[in-house]
């Protein structure tokens, strides 16, 4: 493997890890949100502190971030839509930094810290796009096998 081949399959790698640890984030999130699942609240505790945020249709935003972080960390970590997911949770994740964002920065206060670092990061990847390690990568060369072998006979 020549030193450019090392460059191309590291950056592919590292875009890889990137996108897998946010699509893990996010299910996460999403069905402690959604699930009440990993000692989450649930729709109907995650809809009441969206309502104690002032958040307008607190249950049908409760609805929507959930399903946002849940199916967009799915695809993100399949390497689908991934793009478009990115730009979801970008959305989610820069409402989620104005919530909070009278706590200051600090994590540790409840701040926008976090939500504002995995925004940074889904720009990134939403820039860069999904990759070569996706699923699709995976799945299309079989498929053409198939249907090869399909044609042949």
């Amino acid at each position: 493997m020549s030193a450019g081949d090392q460059g191309v399959w590291s950056a592919e790698l590292g875009r890889f890890v990137i996108r897998g640890a946010l699509g893990v984030v996010f299910v996460g999130h999403g069905a402690q949100k959604l699930f009440g699942m990993f000692g989450g609240p649930g729709l109907t505790g995650f809809s009441g502190f969206l309502d104690g945020l002032g958040v307008p249709f607190p249950m049908v935003n409760a609805v929507l971030a959930g399903s946002a972080e849940f199916f967009g960390g799915l695809a993100l970590l399949a390497g689908v839509g991934t793009r478009i997911s990115a730009a979801l949770l970008v959305v989610t994740m820069t409402v989620a930094t104005f919530a909070v964002r009278s706590r200051g920065l600090s994590v540790q206060n409840g701040g926008m810290e976090y939500p504002l670092v995995l925004a940074v990061l889904l720009v990134g990847i939403g820039l860069l796009g999904p990759g070569r390690l996706t699923v699709g990568s995976w799945v299309r060369p079989v498929a053409a096998q198939e249907h090869d072998g399909v044609n042949a006979g």
